[in-house]
Formats: C-alpha cells, structure tokens, sequence
C-alpha cells in the first residue's frame, strides 16, 4: 500500500514546488497583466529557435550515438565522458569558449579569413541555435546512446546469425530504438531551449533575438510588473506541457525486452561503414571538444590567483549537488513512468526567476529568505534536473517492467525486493548516467543562488559571476575551471558503473 501511494505523494509535493511559486507571484502581482507589443515576437522567436535547436541536435545525434554503439577504440568511455562536459558546462564560461572558437577574432573566422572565405556572425538567431546545439547534443547522444545500449545482446547476435544486410539491421533493430528515444529527447531539449536566457542575453544581438525568458527578465527587473511576468511564465508552462504530451503521443515501441545484459559487438560497423562512424565521432568531438579546449588553456594561469572564498563557494557548490542529487533521484524513482515524466516537464518549463522569486515570498513571512540560499537552491536544482533524469530512466524502466512484471506477480515479490533485486540491478547504467548529469547541472547552475545568496553562502558559478564583476578576469577564468573540473569530476564519478560496463 505504501509503495503505491509513493507515486501519489511525490507526484503532489512536485506539482505544489512548481506551480506553487507561480501562483504567491500571480498574488503578489494582484492578477494576470497585459502583453506587451514585443512579447508576441519574443513568443515567435522563442517557438522558432526552440524547435530548429531541438530538431538539429536529435538529428545530429542520431549518427553520433550509431557511431559511437557500433565502433569500439581504446579510450572510448573517456571520450564518451568528456564529449558530455559541455552540456554540464556554466553557460557563462561555455559561451567563451564558442565566442573563442566562432567569433570575429575566433579560429573559424581565422581560418576563412585565411581562405579568403565569407566570415560567421556568431550572434543572432543562428549564433543562438549554435549554442543550443552545442550544450544539447551530448544529451541526445548519451540519451540515444543509452536506448541502443538496452537492446539485448541476444537481439544482435540472432542479427548476426542471420546476416541481416545494413539496412535490414536499421528497420529491426536502429529504427525502432530512434522511434523510441527521440521524441522525448526532442521534447527535454525544445523545453530547455523555451527557457534559455543567458545564451539569448550573450548571444541574441538584440531584440529580435529576444526569448520568452529574457522578457520575462526585462519585465521583473526593469519594470516589477510581476503580473506580465506571471502571464509570459504560463504561457511559457503551456508550451511546455504541450510539447510533452505530443511526444508521447508520436513516440511508439515497446523496446526489445530484456536479455542477460551481456555485450555483443554490433554486425554492421565493419568496412567502409567504419569509416563514416569515425568520421562523424571525429566531427562532433571537435565541435564540442575545441571551445572546451579553449576553457581550459585560458583558466589554467588564473588558478593560482584563487583565494579563500572561492574554495569556500566551491564547498557550498559540492554541498549543493550532493543534496539536489539525492532529492532528485528520490523522486525520480518514485515516478518512474510516463506519467511523471509529463508532470516533470511542468518543473522544467515554468521559469526559474519566477520560481525563484515565488520562492523568495514564500520563505519571506516565517524565515530570513537569504538563511535559506542554499537549501532553496538544492531544492530548485533538484525541480529542474527532475526531467533530465526521468527521460534517462524511462524507458528502461517501462522494459523492466515489460519484461519481469509477470515474474513478479507470480512471486509476490513486495516493493522493495522488486526495487532491490531486480529494478536497481537492470537499471544501474541509466541510474548512474541520471545521477551524475543531475550533480553536475546542480554543480554549474547559477539561478536561484542569486537572487538569494549573501557573500557567505555564495556558490562557485555566482563567485565567477562576481569575480568577473570586480574584473578579476583572470581570477574569474581559474574559478571556471576549477567549477568545470568539479562538475565534469561529479559526471565521472557517478557515471562511472555505466562506463565501465560499456567499455
């Protein structure tokens, strides 16, 4: 009984955290308020540069993840690993690194100056979708990634033994795993990008490339007109909650069943076919891994210049992740379905300044709002990494479920030998891969931190953010690697049993 009513009780406490807030800033604000003229083509803009980043990365993604499933090299999980650091990176310190790499005075630019070739203009629409691709397509790889690693190795040898041609390989066993995976991956990244605001602020060059968020922003800092803030966060909800509940309509299959989780080296990467699988690793490794390469050759002098106070916020950032994490995967295996995958969307969608500013009036009456910086910030850190986790964890949860539901009605087996011998065991690879993008996203994020933070809670994104402030660039630059090492640090650690098993 009490397993049953998990789902219900946290499944609650989610919906009261998101809309929650919402609703104390609609009060405060007395009502919805008015649109402005701009806010329809910030609505454009924002559905427009969601879905070509969306629809970009996954499809990208696609021959990436095939690649890197079919292929196996020495240093493969290394790789793996660290082509997901940009996604967990600060989008402040990302943004340099694209600025270096495709900006006017960048090594693109350098290079078709060279060639006598037409410049990039890294800002605008396309330097917005550019950065979206860029932190997004690690996601939909690892996401693809782990669809193709839950087909049963039984699946893959029958193939081989039957010969089954490259193509025959694609429509039984790839196409299937792409049905399957995309559309929620499509969907978590068309509802990241909804809520983009520091790539729109770096990025957007001007108001044309203005987002739903950013005007949200402009209508809660230049004009405390919390009452439009309130109408642009629901419409902002809706788009999102829509976009989920498409996705389950379009996605089909049931997954391949479950097998004894032994590894068989795919059939059908041999050849010329090799070729091409490395050219396109070689492709998206460069793409991600050059702007990171640049982080790095940059904060490496300015980690000597760090003082105390920066290893005092790292602390903060460390104590932050491991609570957000913990938090997070509770409620991740308590909705471990369809269902709270749709409910976990709304977490993402509603805007974290009105989520945090709902927070801030709510604390305000009973507690001193910045006496619970940290906390608070855990708690919004582990709302947001909620989708991310459930994505992950979904669909091999539904094929668990699939395959041994049977075996245990017929046992009898109660919730937690269920939980403990057979739903943990089966689902390590996507549980650690879950766990760690949720600690290192926790790890990056500057949000709700700074609304709330005194300089003695400060975390290490918001000490960046201040670094930079009082123009300690090369202060600042050390600050961000030691957070990118931190964050990448918690990835591979909780990511590490996944990683093993596949190398």
């Amino acid at each position: 009984m009490a397993a049953r009513a998990l789902p219900l009780i946290a499944g609650a406490a989610l919906a009261s955290l998101t809309l929650g807030p919402v609703a104390v800033v609609l009060l405060r604000a007395g009502g919805l308020g008015a649109l402005a003229p701009g806010d329809l083509a910030a609505l454009r803009f924002t559905l427009v540069q969601a879905a070509i980043s969306a629809a970009v990365s996954v499809a990208l993604a696609v021959p990436v993840a095939r690649a890197l499933m079919r292929q196996r090299f020495p240093g493969r999980a290394a790789l793996v690993a660290l082509m997901g650091a940009p996604f967990i990176l600060p989008v402040i310190v990302a943004v340099m690194g694209l600025i270096a790499v495709f900006g006017r005075n960048g090594l693109v630019n350098g290079l078709l100056g060279v060639l006598g070739l037409p410049l990039v203009d890294v800002y605008g629409v396309h330097g917005v979708v550019l950065a979206h691709v860029f932190f997004n397509l690690p996601l939909a790889v690892r996401m693809l990634l782990n669809g193709w690693q839950a087909v049963p190795g039984e699946r893959l040898r029958l193939a081989a033994s039957l010969g089954l041609s490259r193509g025959a390989m694609w429509r039984v066993i790839d196409a299937p795993v792409v049905l399957r995976v995309a559309p929620g991956a499509f969907v978590v990244i068309f509802v990241i990008c909804l809520t983009s605001f520091a790539v729109a602020l770096t990025l957007g060059g001007g108001p044309r490339a203005t987002t739903v968020e950013l005007a949200i922003y402009q209508a809660m800092r230049f004009d405390f007109d919390l009452g439009r803030a309130s109408v642009l966060a629901l419409v902002q909800l809706a788009l999102g909650l829509v976009a989920g509940l498409a996705a389950l309509k379009i996605a089909r299959g049931e997954g391949f069943g479950v097998g004894r989780d032994r590894i068989v080296p795919r059939s059908d990467g041999r050849g010329w076919v090799r070729g091409v699988d490395y050219a396109w690793i070689v492709a998206a490794a460069l793409f991600l891994l050059v702007p990171l390469g640049t982080v790095l050759t940059r904060g490496a002098p300015g980690l000597l210049l760090l003082g105390p106070d920066t290893f005092r916020a790292a602390g903060h950032s460390i104590a932050v992740a491991l609570a957000s994490t913990v938090l997070c995967m509770a409620w991740a295996m308590a909705l471990a379905n369809r269902r709270g995958e749709l409910l976990a969307l709304a977490a993402i969608a509603v805007s974290p300044l009105v989520l945090g500013t709902g927070l801030f009036l709510m604390l305000r009456p009973f507690v001193n709002p910045f006496s619970m910086a940290l906390p608070v910030t855990a708690l919004v850190n582990a709302l947001m990494g909620l989708p991310f986790a459930l994505r992950i964890i979904v669909p091999q949860a539904e094929a668990v479920e699939s395959g041994f539901g049977r075996l245990r009605a017929s046992l009898g087996m109660t919730g937690f030998a269920w939980w403990w011998l057979v739903w943990l065991p089966r689902l390590r690879r996507p549980l650690g891969f879950a766990s760690g993008l949720v600690a290192a996203l926790a790890m990056g994020d500057l949000g709700v931190i700074a609304l709330f933070a005194d300089p003695d809670r400060a975390t290490l994104p918001l000490q960046v953010y201040r670094l930079m402030g009082s123009y300690q660039m090369e202060a600042a630059a050390g600050a961000a690697l030691l957070l990118l090492g931190l964050s990448l640090g918690a990835f591979v650690m909780l990511d590490r049993g996944g990683r093993l098993a596949d190398a």
